[in-house]
């Protein structure tokens, strides 16, 4: 995954839904820490769609621990063939935890993967300057820097999309999305302003954050749009 163009990911713990994804969906994201034995999963994975690993820690909204077994599972997952994008936070690029992350992403590069470096906001969207200085941080680290907010309003998703067509017209690589029903627009609207992932499970049931829209209305809202 280069990113080059937006990237719809069909979310989720089972790779087992790569069959129904294919469709719709431009790669997977397998969520580690949702899933009971990720690593074999990757193992036994014959999917066509390429897949793009987060193992989140549960400070960032995850149920990963923070330990160091965390990041060893992440650098064993992008030794895998089909994995051509890892989701590390910015948080613990900058020092949160207690483990070097960093490592993470200097075992991606030599592996040929890219690397997601993604920030959350699980209370409110930041102001439009705040959003734009995370995300340039996020971009120093890696080839991607995600924000996910959560919006109250409207005017919070307006700040969201303006700072994604801020960091797009200046050459950065982004991906923004405004969790909750507030923010639920946000998800096919913010491609429009450059925005380059998105992310949406194959059954609703399964979403992993508020807000989702199933992979195939996505799919339809983004295209449409486009």
């Amino acid at each position: 995954m280069d990113f080059d163009s937006f990237t719809l990911l069909a979310a989720g713990a089972d790779l087992a839904d790569e069959p129904a994804a294919r469709e719709d969906a431009d790669g997977m994201e397998l969520r580690m820490d949702f899933a009971d034995e990720p690593l074999a999963m990757l193992d036994d994975y014959e999917g066509d769609l390429p897949v793009l690993v987060t193992n989140r820690v549960e400070w960032e909204g995850g149920e990963a621990a923070d330990d160091a077994a965390r990041l060893d599972a992440l650098e064993t997952a992008v030794e895998h063939d089909a994995v051509t994008a890892v989701d590390v936070e910015l948080a613990a690029l900058e020092g949160e935890g207690t483990h070097d992350a960093a490592r993470v992403v200097a075992h991606a590069r030599d592996h040929g993967a890219s690397v997601v470096v993604s920030t959350h906001d699980f209370e409110a969207t930041p102001a439009e300057d705040d959003i734009v200085a995370r995300l340039e941080r996020a971009c120093e680290y890696g080839d991607v820097g995600k924000i996910a907010t959560t919006a109250r309003d409207r005017g919070d998703v307006l700040a969201l999309l303006e700072a994604t067509h801020r960091l797009t017209e200046a050459g950065e690589t982004v991906a923004t999305m405004a969790m909750g029903e507030a923010g639920r627009h946000s998800r096919p609207v913010a491609p429009l302003y450059g925005s380059r992932i998105g992310y949406a499970p194959v059954d609703p049931a399964d979403a992993t954050a508020p807000g989702q829209y199933d992979l195939a209305t996505l799919r339809r809202l983004v295209d449409q749009l486009s």
